[in-house]
């Protein structure tokens, strides 16, 4: 069923050969509807593969469910027409007992890209309140000298971005051993963080003590907030932190690092948890 890559007949131009007739392999974008029994939720446009995770992730980043007893099931439905074949774009996932249903403010009902966010004080102070888990009491520790040779390792596990360009990536690792835990792909950031948060929420592993998340692209606001939801302590990305995702790092105890390029990096929060060998002057 996993459809993550498809090919298109290209036109090819290079100097050295000229414009030639060539098949090109891109990352699969298709859009999914997630409901919660009959009742759609949202619909996200998604690289197919991994949809389950991807469900379970965003009820863990809305503070849905906080533990894989949380979810009774899940299924694909039959997409439009009603009595038309199975396009395995509508996944409906059904709660465990006692687990009460979204609130009706959390429903989205319009496709959101691959890139969308969330933003505003009234969401900072919204995932403060419902986190279950307290990142700022986590007693991590990642030496920087191990903390740099993870994006070489999350780019090394990227096997679909080889072949297409075109796919994000997020990593998890033990920050103690920099074991790579879980890694996930996806045309959405936000999707491939809710991937590797989905698969610790059905794997038991709630909440994620002792771990390093590390993203291919910026560390957003909204990515900040998934990984409190799944209480992970250290978020690291290759690239540049927004204003409002250092303010929730900061506010929550979360230890967030940007620009990590090799022995590089900058610490925006909580940098007494990244261990150097030299004073910090």
């Amino acid at each position: 069923m996993e459809r993550i890559t498809v090919r298109r007949r290209v036109l090819r131009i290079t100097a050295d050969d000229g414009p030639r007739r060539a098949e090109d392999l891109l990352a699969a974008e298709e859009p999914l509807e997630l409901r919660i029994g009959s009742r759609p939720l949202t619909v996200t446009m998604r690289t197919p593969g991994h949809d389950v995770e991807l469900a379970a992730g965003f009820l863990v980043s809305e503070g849905v469910v906080t533990e894989a007893g949380h979810l009774a099931g899940a299924r694909y439905c039959a997409g439009p027409p009603a009595d038309g074949p199975n396009t395995y774009n509508v996944l409906s996932v059904a709660l465990g007992p006692g687990v009460p249903p979204p609130a009706p403010g959390l429903e989205r009902a319009f496709a959101t890209t691959s890139a969308c966010g969330v933003c505003g004080k009234s969401s900072i102070d919204d995932v403060r309140t419902r986190s279950r888990w307290r990142v700022a009491d986590d007693e991590v520790a990642v030496p920087a000298t191990l903390l740099s040779t993870l994006p070489d390792r999350l780019r090394a596990g990227q096997k679909v971005f080889d072949s297409t360009g075109g796919l994000h990536a997020a990593g998890l690792f033990d920050a103690a051993t920099g074991e790579l835990l879980v890694l996930r792909e996806d045309v959405g950031r936000h999707n491939a963080v809710d991937k590797v948060v989905g698969w610790a929420l059905l794997s038991g592993r709630l909440p994620l003590r002792g771990t390093v998340l590390v993203v291919s692209g910026r560390s957003s606001f909204e990515l900040t907030q998934k990984a409190l939801m799944a209480g992970i302590p250290v978020l690291a990305s290759v690239s540049a932190p927004s204003s409002l995702a250092v303010d929730l790092a900061q506010e929550s105890g979360l230890t967030l690092v940007g620009f990590l390029r090799g022995p590089s990096m900058v610490v925006y929060s909580r940098p007494e948890r990244v261990q150097v060998e030299v004073p910090v002057p």
